[in-house]
């Protein structure tokens, strides 16, 4: 294999001598009489292989093969020396110098050191083609890997979709029949119950309709320098009313800490009114004795104020470990036909995308909590 090598020797008699048995070998020759012109050349013209005397006025060879070196690692480097020379050969070979040959330098010796040179090329850059190609092996894979992941969390979602807008069809199919036979009959009872329910499939069409869009701009988020307070304030106010009439007491605990985090507080109070909707719907269930009660408290970390921490608790029916383990799926819902199933995807979504997490613990009778916590700009970086 041709190679592009560079001949550094004080000595012209040397660098002729040289320059004709590499060009008859078939290499493209350059020459060098100093270290600091071959440092010139290699700047200009990048060489495969230099081949250096190691003693040389000024700039020794060890000096020029610690600067080639340090340029590119990749230049193979051939040190040339005298008998009297082996503890500098050695020492160069510590520094990674291709080999070494000892004057007067023969045709075999010297073909030989640049065969070994050539071959550390050819196996390096066949190295280099094997990485890329399976560097690219593995992207392809993985993209493959994640396209199929995708289609399969896209499949599931539209059946789980398509179920819930089938029962929601059902339940208005029904509502319309028995509309229909109150209209037929004159039955004001039937006309009430199949208004009853007409109505209560619309308002669950318009909350699962609310809730994809809610999903959806959860991936989009606007970020700002917020009060923490301030999205717990107003997911507050916006189930105040369905607590009032579930007759769901909900205490506040505020961040009494003057402090701003980066977030977006709309896309986070969003959430935390889903979070607190399950929770007051947990304390209306007809099986729960006791008066239903939510705590909502927002804390920061008093040491390093890395993260806030949203908790929210409520005294509802709680859930067993097996309805833990599917509440994060799509369209599952506990509240039977009150619920879609969107809203804690929709919460989930939300608090990724602000770097944070979301942990739920829950027991059968004792109730559910929530923490989800929220690291500061520091430690998500700059967003929106």
């Amino acid at each position: 294999m041709s190679q592009n090598i560079l001949v550094v020797d004080d000595e012209s008699g040397i660098r002729t001598v040289l320059s004709i048995s590499l060009t008859d070998m078939g290499h493209r020759v350059r020459l060098a009489e100093t270290a600091d012109d071959a440092l010139h050349q290699i700047e200009e013209e990048r060489p495969s292989i230099v081949l250096t005397d190691i003693k040389m006025p000024g700039m020794d060879g060890i000096e020029l093969l610690k600067a080639i070196k340090a340029r590119d690692p990749d230049i193979e480097v051939i040190m040339m020396t005298g008998h009297g020379d082996m503890d500098l050969a050695i020492q160069s070979l510590k520094l990674e110098a291709t080999d070494f040959i000892t004057k007067p330098i023969g045709n075999d010796a010297l073909e030989i050191a640049v065969r070994r040179a050539s071959d550390r090329i050819s196996m390096r850059r066949q190295l280099r083609q094997y990485t890329e190609r399976l560097e690219q092996l593995v992207e392809e894979k993985t993209r493959r890997l994640i396209d199929a992941e995708r289609l399969a969390a896209v499949g599931e979602a539209i059946s789980g979709l398509s179920h819930t807008i089938k029962n929601i069809a059902g339940g208005l199919r029904g509502g319309m029949f028995v509309l229909e036979r109150g209209i037929d009959q004159q039955d004001r009872e039937c006309l009430t119950q199949g208004w009853g329910m007409v109505k209560g499939n619309a308002e669950k069409l318009y909350k699962l309709a609310m809730d994809l869009l809610h999903y959806g701009k959860a991936a989009e988020l606007h970020m700002q320098w917020c009060d923490p307070n301030v999205p717990a304030e107003q997911a507050l106010q916006a189930v105040q009313d369905q607590a009032a009439a579930g007759g769901v007491q909900i205490r506040f605990e505020r961040l009494q800490t003057d402090i701003r985090f980066w977030m977006d507080p709309d896309a986070m109070a969003t959430a935390l009114s889903n979070l607190l909707y399950n929770a007051i719907d947990a304390c209306m269930d007809e099986g729960l004795e006791r008066t239903g009660e939510v705590h909502l408290s927002v804390r920061i970390d008093d040491r390093r104020q890395e993260e806030v921490c949203y908790r929210i608790e409520d005294t509802g029916v709680g859930m067993d470990a097996q309805t833990l383990e599917r509440v994060f799926r799509w369209f599952y819902t506990t509240k039977g036909s009150r619920g879609t199933g969107i809203g804690l995807m929709t919460a989930k979504r939300t608090i990724e995308k602000h770097g944070g997490m979301l942990h739920l613990e829950s027991t059968p009778g004792r109730g559910t909590r929530i923490e989800i916590r929220i690291p500061n700009k520091a430690s998500i970086g700059q967003m929106g």
